[in-house]
């Protein structure tokens, strides 16, 4: 990364700049902000606010893209608070042990890549599901919730939107037979999403229905398998229809046509539609591990 370091302390901008050094940064120093006119785009600035005469406002403007670290002798409405309220991110009151100005510059570098990723997704989302349109009436709403919809897609958009919506964390479990949980615990204000329900024999189906009591999970259900004691939320989507314009892999396809038309043709009718064997169709469910 690229840092400037505005200190005129030069014994402390040197041991910085050497520690930022050995970890491979770039590091330039200026001992007040007119000599900064290098031009560069930095990632990160240090700034001591102590410098008499200076206006930090220009710096802060300059470098409003950049993560700004205040270095302070003393907290005043001059050295903090005043930068603070124009972008500057966070201080340190002098003298600091280097190695705390290393795990402040780790951190805010990685809330910086963690919020662009973020919004990266938000995009993908809202760009991936605009086209369907999904009324959350989030007061009748008990959880555990039970998702009907034939449409995977639709199902996905509906966890996401709740989260969304609700200001709620959301985190994902895909069960099946193999990697059952043992317990389910679900943090304050967040909400877990739960893929393969349908794939579970009725053993594990039973006991994961007892684990989710009173928890706040929202379960896919696209099979619509009947579970006693708990409300279905349905969604109006067309019927055993892939997605406008969704293309899947073959084996993909195959398995779409297993779940969604095996309850309505026989083995038999299902292995002509698709040109493979009876036998074949057996071992496609054992694969997927999908359940007739």
């Amino acid at each position: 990364m690229n840092i400037l370091i505005i200190e005129n302390e030069i014994y402390l901008a040197q041991s910085i700049s050497a520690r930022l050094l050995e970890l491979e940064h770039n590091c330039d120093i200026c001992i007040s902000i007119e000599e900064d006119n290098k031009g560069i785009d930095y990632d990160i600035v240090l700034l001591s606010t102590n410098i008499n005469g200076q206006d930090f406002s220009s710096v802060i403007k300059k470098y409003e893209n950049a993560i700004i670290l205040l270095m302070v002798s003393y907290v005043s409405n001059h050295t903090v608070s005043m930068p603070l309220d124009l972008g500057a991110k966070d201080y340190l009151i002098k003298p600091f042990m280097i190695d705390d100005l290393i795990k402040k510059i780790d951190h805010y570098v990685d809330y910086k890549i963690q919020k662009q990723k973020l919004q990266t997704y938000e995009k993908y989302l809202s760009s991936t599901f605009q086209k369907t349109k999904i009324t959350l009436d989030t007061d009748e709403m008990e959880f555990p919730l039970f998702v009907f919809s034939n449409s995977q897609k639709d199902s996905d958009n509906f966890a996401f939107k709740y989260a969304f919506k609700n200001k709620l964390m959301l985190d994902f479990l895909i069960l099946s037979d193999k990697k059952m949980p043992q317990s389910l615990d679900i943090p304050e204000q967040s909400i877990t999403y739960v893929k393969g329900f349908e794939s579970l024999r009725d053993e594990n189906r039973n006991l994961f229905v007892e684990m989710i009591k009173d928890k706040n999970v929202i379960i896919q259900n696209n099979k619509g398998i009947e579970v006693t004691g708990y409300k279905t939320f349905e969604i109006d989507s067309k019927k055993n229809v892939l997605a406008e314009n969704e293309i899947l892999p073959i084996e993909e396809y195959i398995k779409y046509i297993i779940v969604n038309y095996q309850n309505k043709y026989s083995d038999t009718k299902l292995a002509e539609l698709l040109g493979l064997s009876r036998k074949s169709i057996w071992e496609k469910r054992k694969k997927h591990e999908i359940k007739k």
